[in-house]
């Protein structure tokens, strides 16, 4: 009998355990434009609801304030209620959201905007972790796609006080 209620114990304690455990794609991260090195926004991904979303934290080299000014008169039926792109701040805003779980690490159909152009892309992230040759840290990949063609950028993990605090 105490065999059988520590065994039960363990896999409530194990169960437990699952239900709390966060995807290593949710976290603060720093993305990097892939042409200069240089990093262009502090970000917070989440999950909530099964679904991985992310917003700007801040943003280098620009004003707090900036207003995504590239998208005017964009709008997307599934994106803020069909505000206007052009309207809403670069900072705060969340641009990206609705992707579903593929495995620890791994997500996808679900989308990005670009606040520089409010251009949408389908989005994909892929969590890889620090290994010491290709990955140094860990690195969030982030896919934009248009059907077949697509890019990925290579985003940094950070700290909420890092992600927050470009300038």
């Amino acid at each position: 009998m105490k065999k059988l209620t520590a065994l039960i114990a363990a896999l409530i304690l194990a169960g437990t355990g699952l239900v709390f455990a966060v995807d290593p794609a949710e976290g603060f991260w720093i993305s990097i434009d892939e042409k200069s090195q240089k990093p262009t926004a502090g970000w917070r991904i989440w999950e909530e609801g099964g679904k991985l979303s992310g917003k700007v934290l801040s943003i280098a080299d620009l004003p707090q304030d900036t207003i995504a000014e590239g998208g005017k008169g964009k709008r997307y039926d599934n994106f803020m209620d069909g505000a206007d792109v052009g309207t809403l701040p670069s900072v705060g805003t969340t641009w990206i959201w609705g992707l579903s779980n593929d495995g620890e690490g791994k997500w996808s159909n679900g989308y990005i905007i670009d606040p520089n152009d409010g251009k949408r892309y389908k989005c994909r992230i892929t969590f890889h972790k620090a290994d010491g040759k290709k990955y140094k840290v860990d690195t969030l990949e982030m896919r934009g796609e248009i059907g077949p063609f697509g890019r990925s950028q290579f985003w940094q993990t950070s700290t909420e006080s890092e992600a927050s605090s470009l300038r």
